[in-house]
């Protein structure tokens, strides 16, 4: 807590009404039980239990106080001044019931377990149960969700114990036992953290809990899970029992809270619907990206919808790999596979399914890798799922890497710096070591980073070999290139040096994923959200020659739809890669990059000339000149793309007929074109799409439930359970 948030407590203390009976006889109370207390250790013990009720609000103060007080040998005189002073407060702002007994938690001497704190005898306790310390009976826990510590509607005041109140305590040693069983934590290891001296805590339930659990090493701490006491006896009430929060988290941060609400998502309205005369070319860029995926599936794990500008369709649909026929060369790296099959979630409608597959690598032809990891080391990464996680991922791709491989480590916090010169694989201990001594703290310098690890890998650059920078943040940058533009058009420069830079997103609370996507497309990499060691396991490892091996660069796809036949069109997804018609033919135009083994998934809905369902009606006013055209041919697809190292781009074309392609298609085509549509329609479902109309989460799980297919990671399986996650979070 700084001292303006200080002030602002002291300030609403200032504003309660204060009753005089009540403040006379609280000083007096303060003063007698210092000036009465002969023994050191009484008056010592009542100064701690004081301490230990506002812990929360200034415990780095009075602990420093007491130290002082120690080594000055004057904690009599000020401690019973202090002590006066701080019970007065204490009364004045948490008073509450004086009848009422609060069942707590806090750090406790295990000899006093069960003791009553000395009470006013004029006052007798009565025992109740306060439903406010139940975490249902409030709308969020601040020690979890709010970083400020605000506890205004949601938790309940203190109540004094010192005044005639009866209190139960559970002691630190009885919480371990608990968390024992909950995560897999020894009791010995928490007993080792906690304190010698007897202390006492008036906290909320659901606060001393949290303050308990914290003191755990991150790795220990059971995620997702909130502790309450049972409701009727003293024994009953030393018991934790593990509950589900109202906003379930995966893991705890080391300060104990998880923000919401501050991940940075670019806003682009939903692709509108196009009329074939008006507009009859549609352009945009391939993208590879699964960002967007990961993070939708880390909010519904946690039961909340994502936020709609979280949704990239087309990531969500390329998250999974499909069936599409093989090229047959790495110089012609892909050949579509195109179809046109019934909409499920409209009338009269139809889907154009473009999928591609790159050309796979074999593992003799691979060229050599030399990677420089650049690793964002800042305070806003230290939680469990932050640099934790990326020091577990990186080193599950150290794996998966040659021996004659090269890696080097950048890390930038307040400032830039290199910790480790490129290395070889085979001395993967070396590079093990050299990121399990990073730490995370101070501002957040990435451009500086960014900067420091281009110049790392242009003074080791191989032309034999694929150079990559890998940044691995939550994209928070504060200090030294910040602007986007800027990172854009410096990484822009760098890349036509051979130097392509790839981006793994981490945690959320302040996750920019707007930023980190446009330094993964001006890098030509790819963008991945890395919230579990599944998920890394998925990109860094399954997915290994995609992520680093390029097949083809700068991939353009233009449909041209024929008037004749097509009314009106949409495309589903690809709001961030739209291109303007004349950049297609443009060689110094970017756009994406496939790598060996990638699948890419677009999908046109189109509304076939004939059909009742159409949404653009004709012009009053029109020409009414008649629409000239092919009838058999829905439209003509053309796709540009560039070798790696080549400068000049190559042109595939591909007609789509009218034809009843739908009776044609493959058992296993038509299971993977089905899986495809339901991702594109739960998608759509997400982001409220108002172009679904009726269809609802139920349709999508059982188009998706009926095509999973073989599925041997299962990562279609989870697919069906995360619209299961949404249903049930969307009623909520």
């Amino acid at each position: 807590m700084n001292d303006d948030q200080l002030l602002s407590v002291f300030a609403k203390a200032d504003e309660i009404h204060v009753d005089e009976n009540k403040k006379t006889q609280a000083i007096n109370t303060a003063i007698a039980e210092f000036s009465s207390a002969a023994e050191q250790k009484k008056t010592l013990n009542l100064f701690q239990g004081i301490v230990a009720r506002l812990r929360p609000i200034f415990s780095q103060q009075v602990n420093d106080g007491r130290k002082d007080m120690k080594r000055e040998n004057r904690k009599f005189v000020f401690g019973g001044v202090a002590g006066a002073a701080v019970s007065t407060f204490a009364w004045l702002v948490f008073v509450g019931n004086p009848d009422q007994v609060v069942t707590v938690e806090g750090d406790v001497n295990p000899a006093a377990q069960g003791q009553e704190i000395a009470a006013t005898p004029k006052q007798s306790p009565v025992k109740f149960e306060d439903d406010t310390l139940r975490p249902e009976n409030s709308d969020s826990i601040s020690t979890l969700s709010d970083p400020s510590g605000s506890s205004e509607n949601n938790s309940p005041p203190h109540e004094e114990a010192d005044m005639g109140t009866q209190v139960e305590l559970a002691t630190e040693v009885e919480v371990a036992a608990e968390l024992e069983t909950a995560v897999d934590v020894s009791v010995d290891k928490v007993a080792s953290s906690a304190p010698k001296q007897a202390e006492s805590s008036a906290l909320p339930s659901s606060m001393a809990t949290t303050m308990a659990k914290s003191r755990l090493p991150a790795a220990d701490r059971a995620p997702g899970a909130n502790f309450r006491h049972a409701p009727t006896s003293r024994e009953a009430s030393a018991q934790v029992v593990p509950i589900p929060l109202p906003k379930p988290i995966d893991t705890l941060p080391a300060n104990g809270y998880s923000e919401e609400g501050r991940d940075q998502f670019e806003s682009l309205a939903e692709n509108d619907v196009k009329l074939a005369t008006e507009h009859p070319v549609s352009t945009f860029s391939v993208d590879v990206d699964t960002a967007s995926y990961s993070f939708v599936r880390s909010a519904l794990s946690r039961g909340v919808l994502p936020q709609k500008n979280a949704v990239r369709i087309e990531e969500m649909v390329n998250y999974f790999d499909y069936d599409y026929p093989l090229p047959g060369s790495r110089f012609q790296p892909f050949k579509p596979t195109v179809a046109v099959v019934d909409s499920p979630w409209a009338k009269e409608k139809k889907l154009i399914h473009i999928g591609i597959k790159g050309y796979d690598l074999a593992e003799n032809t691979r060229r050599k890798v030399n990677i420089i990891f650049l690793l964002d080391v800042s305070g806003s990464m230290k939680a469990a799922d932050k640099l934790p996680l990326v020091k577990q991922s990186l080193s599950m791709l150290l794996n998966v890497l040659k021996p004659s491989d090269r890696v080097g480590i950048v890390v930038y916090a307040g400032a830039a710096g290199a910790v480790l010169e490129p290395t070889p694989v085979s001395e993967k201990q070396k590079i093990i070591d050299a990121m399990n001594r990073l730490q995370a703290g101070g501002s957040t310098a990435g451009g500086e980073g960014i900067k420091l690890a281009y110049q790392l890998a242009e003074a080791n650059f191989d032309k034999a070999a694929v150079n990559r920078i890998i940044l691995a943040t939550d994209g928070d940058f504060n200090v030294g290139i910040r602007n986007r533009e800027e990172l854009k058009g410096f990484i822009e420069r760098k890349r036509e040096k051979g130097i392509f830079l790839s981006v793994l997103g981490f945690g959320r609370g302040n996750y920019n994923d707007h930023l980190m996507q446009s330094l993964a497309q001006n890098g030509n990499g790819m963008a991945a959200y890395i919230d579990t060691l599944g998920e890394a396991q998925k990109v860094l490892v399954n997915e290994a020659t995609s992520t680093l091996f390029p097949i083809a660069k700068d991939v353009k796809l233009q449909f041209e739809f024929n008037p004749a036949t097509v009314v009106e069109y949409r495309l589903i997804g690809y709001e961030t890669r739209r291109l303007q018609r004349e950049d297609f033919n443009n060689d110094k135009v970017d756009a994406g990059d496939i790598g060996a083994g990638h699948t890419v998934t677009a999908i046109y809905e189109i509304t076939p000339r004939g059909s009742s369902q159409r949404l653009v009606d004709d012009r009053r006013y029109d020409s009414k000149a008649p629409v000239v055209g092919r009838d058999d041919e829905y439209g003509f697809l053309k796709i540009r793309y560039k070798l790696p190292e080549a400068d000049k781009s190559q042109l595939i074309t591909h007609t789509v007929g009218v034809e009843n392609q739908q009776n044609k298609l493959s058992t296993a085509l038509q299971r993977e074109i089905n899986f495809a549509s339901a991702v594109a329609g739960f998608a759509q479902l997400l982001k409220t799409s108002k172009y679904v109309g009726d269809w609802s989460y139920d349709k999508a799980i059982e188009l998706a439930q009926s095509n999973k297919g073989a599925d041997e990671f299962g990562y279609r399986t989870e697919f069906v359970q995360l619209i299961r996650k949404a249903k049930v979070a969307e009623a909520m």
